[in-house]
C-alpha cells in the first residue's frame, strides 16, 4: 500500500476525553455510568451536526469524523455506514508522553472498529529530554509498522510545546514562540520521526502564520523516497475563528495540504449553549454544521493546487 492519502480531508475532531470531561462537564477522574452517558450524548450531538453538514452537499469521501472509543458510542459505525472517513485515537488521553490507551491490545481495538485512520496526538519537542523523545519514537515506530503491515493509514497529530529555555528566549511571549521558533522545531520533529523510520500518511499539524512556513513543513513531510503522497491537514488548537481562518488561508494554497482537522473551534460554543439550555438540540447541530461548512469555504476559497 502506497504511503500517503489521495483526496481532500475535512475532519471534525471530537476525540477529546480527559480535557473534555473536565472543562465541559467539570468531571475529574473516572466518570460514573450516568456521566458517561451524558458525555456520549454530547458527542452524538456533535456528530449530528457533522452529518447535517454532509447532507448539505459536502462530498462524503472528504468528510472525516475523529471520535474516541470511550465516549463515541455508535458514532464510528454510523459514520462508516454513511460513507464518511473515520479516524480514531490510539493514545492515552491527557498525557505529556505518548503511550497506548490499550497497551499491547492496540491492534485488536483498531481492528474491531476498522477506522480509515489510526490517530495519535504526540507532544514532541526536538530540544526536549532525549530519553523522553526516544521512548515516544520507539512506540510510534511500533504503531506505524503495525499499521502499514496491516494495510492501515497513520494520522499523526504533532504538537510542539515550548521548553522553558525556548520560551525564555522570546521573553515569555507565546505568540513570538509560535512565529519565530515553532515552525523550525516542527520541521525538525518531523525530520526526526522520519529518520527513526516512523512513516506517516497524514500529518495533522499546528497552524503557522506565514505561508513560507507551511511550505517548509509540507516539503519536509514529503522528503525522501516513497513519501511523495504524504499529506498535511491543519489543526485548529481551539483558537478563534479569525486565527484559524488565517492559518487556513496560509496553508490551503500549499502543495501537500489537503484540508483540516478542527474541533473545539467548530463545536464548543454550540455544545455549551445546548448544555446550559440556551440553545435547542436542533439549533446546536445547525450551528455546528454552519461552522464546519464555513471553514471549508475559507479553505477552498484559497486553494489553488
Amino acid at each position: 500500500m502506497a504511503l500517503g492519502y489521495d483526496g481532500r480531508l475535512y475532519i471534525l475532531a471530537f476525540d477529546h476525553r480527559g480535557s473534555f470531561q473536565k472543562k465541559m462537564f467539570g468531571i475529574d477522574g473516572d466518570p460514573t455510568p450516568e456521566q458517561t452517558a451524558t458525555i456520549a450524548d454530547s458527542k452524538q450531538l456533535i456528530y449530528e451536526g457533522m452529518a447535517l453538514a454532509a447532507d448539505r452537499g459536502v462530498e462524503n469521501s472528504a468528510v472525516g469524523v475523529l471520535v474516541d472509543e470511550q465516549f463515541g458510542g455508535g458514532i464510528p459505525a454510523e459514520a462508516k455506514a454513511k460513507g464518511l472517513k473515520l479516524a480514531m485515537p490510539v493514545e492515552k488521553s491527557g498525557q505529556n508522553e505518548f503511550d497506548f490507551q490499550y497497551g499491547d491490545d492496540f491492534g485488536a481495538h483498531i481492528e474491531s472498529f476498522d477506522p480509515d485512520f489510526a490517530k495519535v496526538l504526540v507532544r514532541y519537542n526536538p530540544d526536549d529530554d532525549p530519553a523522553l523523545n526516544e521512548r515516544q519514537n520507539e512506540r510510534l515506530k511500533r504503531l506505524a509498522d503495525w499499521l502499514h503491515a496491516n494495510g492501515r493509514k497513520f494520522l499523526y497529530e504533532l504538537l510542539v510545546p515550548a521548553t522553558d529555555a525556548q520560551l525564555a528566549s522570546v521573553g515569555g511571549d507565546a505568540d513570538r514562540y509560535d512565529a519565530e521558533l515553532r515552525p523550525e522545531l516542527m520541521r525538525r520533529a518531523i525530520e526526526e520521526a522520519q529518520a527513526y523510520g516512523i512513516e506517516v500518511d497524514v500529518w495533522k499539524i499546528e497552524g503557522v502564520d506565514a505561508r513560507g512556513d507551511a511550505q517548509l513543513l509540507a516539503e519536509q513531510t514529503r522528503k525522501g523516497a516513497g513519501r511523495e503522497g504524504v499529506v498535511c491537514v491543519l489543526l485548529g488548537r481551539g483558537a478563534s475563528d479569525a486565527k484559524v481562518d488565517h492559518w487556513l488561508r496560509e496553508a490551503a494554497p500549499v502543495e501537500g495540504f489537503v484540508g483540516f482537522a478542527i474541533g473545539r473551534s467548530i463545536w464548543w460554543d454550540a455544545l455549551r449553549g445546548f448544555l446550559d439550555g440556551s440553545v435547542s438540540r436542533a439549533g446546536a447541530t445547525a450551528q455546528i454544521a454552519d461552522n464546519y461548512l464555513r471553514f471549508i469555504t475559507v479553505y477552498e476559497q484559497q486553494e489553488v493546487h
